[in-house]
Parts: structure tokens; C-alpha cells; sequence
């Protein structure tokens, strides 16, 4: 099956779901040859993952769930989690990655929020769902698609709309079989959120609170304050977290040596790494290889 790739990064695109405004920060499509480590979405922040071919496993909130072509997926924030692929029947998706920035209801009239609200409602007390998709989506996507590639009159109000039909299918399908309980919600300044977001999922081995606060034009006092915003935790304890989580992945997916791992993740000697790995989850990394398998 020809899938149709999308990638939106620097189209603004703000939606309205009930009485939600929303921010997408991107639309992407790619193929999962190698597996997404164990990570979390930063507050206000959700992706919507749809499976449309492969195979492969979502661990979330330390359960199990097996992704077959159909597989529709919310995450939102705070909700640990990874995405295992079959190298022999590697994962496609489509994925849409967004903010909430508002409650904007002042802008709709009072029967649209009467017939609307339920959606925001359920997008906000839903931070992870899991399930089948049974709402066309493949179809929609194939439609942002076609505007994309074509670019003709009127794009961004046509992608807009099915953007929001993406979602509003999505949420129409959501029960209580795999839903969790509502949080905090929060929202950040969205360019700088996907940087700070991405540099502790890919780059958290080397990463200084320097070179975050020249990526983001910020001081290091004013990056440190975005952090505990984004996170509630600070810059180190940040990295510290998403180190430990790289560890957990290595450890339990790859033969790699603790020495080797202990490099892999920025830790100049392996002493540091073991010190480290103790202190954060009350064993070593040996022994929790061996309690995990």
C-alpha cells in the first residue's frame, strides 16, 4: 500500500474543537525502522498516532498494547511512553502533534458550545486512549494530503478543517476501555516547547542548560524557569529522567554491556553511570536487566 507522506512544520495552524482552541505544531509521516524510546509530552501538549501499516508494540503507563495496521492512539501529557517496532513489518504513522492553547468560547455562539463541548471535555480528561480506528481516518489523511501537494486556492482553510475532522474522529471514538484520568493542563510558547521537548528525547546525552538556552534565544535563568514550566521538574532533573529512561530502554531491548550503555547516554565513566542508575530506581542496571526479563 502507497501511503501519501505529509509534513507540515511551519504552516500555523490553530483549530477549534468545542470550546478549545488548539496549536499544531506538526503533522508528520514516516516509518519506524528503529524503535522511539520511552518519553512524555510536556503539559497542555498531545499527539495523535495513527497506524495505517505494520507492526509493533505502544508500552504506556507501564501497560502493553499490541499496534496492527487500524491502530489510533492519543497521548497526552505526562503519559510515559514507547513505541516498539517489528523490524521485519516496520510501522508507518501519521502523526499529529498539538498544543492547547486556550478555552476560547467568547468566540463561538452559545448553541455551538451546547452541541461541542462534550469533544473538549473528552480530549481533556483523556490524556491516553487507545483503540481501533472505525472513523475513515485514512481517508482524511489521504485529503491533507492531496491540499498539501497541490497547494491550490483556499489550502490552509481546506487542511484546517480536515485537521479538525482528524480530531473530532479521533475523539468520537473514545471509551472507557483505555482511558485515563484528566490532569493539570498548562501551555507554553510552541516553537520553544518542541525544541526543549525534542533536545531531552534525542539529544539528552549531551545537552547543556547553555546550549538549550542558545537554541531557544532565552538566558539560562529564563530557559531553567521554561523547563520547570514545561515540566515541573528542573533542567538537570530533566535530563537526569530522560538519561535514566534511555537506559531503561538499552537495558531491556539490547545485549549492549552496562560500560557500553554508560557511554551511550553521556556518563564519562561507568562508575557515574551505576551511581547514577542506583540512586534513581534502588537497583543496578544488571540487576534490573535481570528483574525485567
Amino acid at each position: 500500500m502507497k501511503l501519501p507522506p505529509i509534513d507540515i512544520g511551519n504552516i500555523d495552524f490553530k483549530l477549534t474543537i468545542g470550546g478549545l482552541v488548539l496549536n499544531v505544531m506538526y503533522v508528520k509521516f514516516g516509518y519506524f525502522y528503529s524503535s522511539m524510546p520511552e518519553h512524555s509530552h510536556s503539559l497542555g501538549s498531545y499527539e495523535l498516532h495513527y497506524i495505517p501499516s505494520g507492526q509493533g508494540v505502544l508500552i504506556a503507563q507501564g501497560n502493553r498494547y499490541q499496534i496492527k495496521p487500524g491502530t489510533l492512539f492519543m497521548t497526552g501529557p505526562d503519559v510515559t511512553h514507547e513505541q516498539i517496532t517489528n523490524p521485519n513489518d516496520p510501522m508507518a504513522e501519521y502523526c499529529i502533534f498539538f498544543e492547547i492553547l486556550s478555552n476560547d468560547s467568547a468566540s463561538m455562539n452559545k448553541h455551538s458550545i451546547l452541541r461541542d463541548n462534550i469533544l473538549s471535555e473528552l480530549l481533556i480528561s483523556t490524556p491516553f486512549w487507545f483503540g481501533t480506528d472505525n472513523g475513515g481516518l485514512m481517508k482524511l489523511f489521504e485529503m491533507l494530503a492531496d491540499e498539501l501537494a497541490h497547494y491550490r486556492i483556499g489550502l490552509h482553510h481546506m487542511a484546517t478543517n480536515i485537521l479538525e475532522m482528524i480530531l473530532i474522529q479521533t475523539i468520537r471514538q473514545y471509551s472507557e476501555t483505555h482511558a485515563s484520568t484528566s490532569v493539570p493542563l498548562k501551555s507554553l510558547d510552541d516553537s520553544r516547547m518542541v525544541i526543549i521537548e525534542n533536545s531531552f528525547l534525542f539529544q539528552y546525552a549531551t545537552i547543556t542548560l547553555s546550549q538549550l538556552a542558545e537554541m531557544l534565544g532565552l538566558s539560562t535563568r529564563q530557559t531553567e524557569r521554561a523547563v520547570q514550566k514545561q515540566y515541573g521538574m528542573s533542567f538537570m532533573e530533566k535530563k537526569k529522567q530522560a538519561r535514566m529512561s534511555a537506559a531503561s530502554h538499552l537495558l531491556l531491548t539490547t545485549e549492549l554491556s552496562v560500560t557500553a550503555i554508560a557511554r551511550q547516554i553521556g556518563f564519562t565513566t561507568v562508575e557515574q553511570f551505576s551511581n547514577a542508575f542506583k540512586k534513581f530506581y534502588g537497583m543496578t542496571a544488571t540487576q534490573y536487566r535481570k528483574k525485567q526479563v
